[in-house]
């Protein structure tokens, strides 16, 4: 199997910690994380992805709307630059621990965060990170 990540995903999982919009939500990124961490590779979705899945049965799920969609654009683009090579729609990869901490170090760094611009995790984030990453899942 693999799981399906959309590009702005990449970010959110540095920083997740068990916290989601709701139970079931969370429960569900809680198993993608553990997938993740068992070596399962991803591929990069344009639009909803594995972690979207529980949102999906909403009136107006907000994984449809068109900011979803730009922060996918912004974090592909700021994860393609720091990574020196693009991150479209179809790359392959396994999210390893020395990727994860690169991309952790230029989060903070503040290199990769425009996507997180005006998103409600964004404080929460702020403070994983601020705290050295050390409780999260991934």
């Amino acid at each position: 199997m693999t799981v399906r990540l959309r590009a702005h995903h990449l970010l959110c999982l540095l920083t997740y910690v068990g916290k989601g919009y709701s139970p079931t939500f969370t429960a569900n990124y809680d198993e993608v994380v553990k997938r993740l961490g068992e070596g399962e590779g991803v591929v990069i979705v344009a639009g909803p992805d594995d972690i979207c899945a529980p949102l999906l049965g909403e009136p107006e799920p907000h994984c449809l709307r068109q900011s979803a969609a730009e922060r996918d654009r912004m974090a592909a683009r700021d994860i393609g630059a720091f990574l020196g090579r693009p991150i479209e729609a179809g790359d392959r990869f396994v999210l390893d621990a020395t990727g994860l901490a690169a991309m952790r170090k230029a989060f903070s760094a503040g290199l990769t965060r425009q996507a997180c611009s005006g998103c409600e995790w964004s404080g929460l984030c702020d403070a994983v990170a601020a705290g050295g990453f050390s409780d999260t899942y991934l």
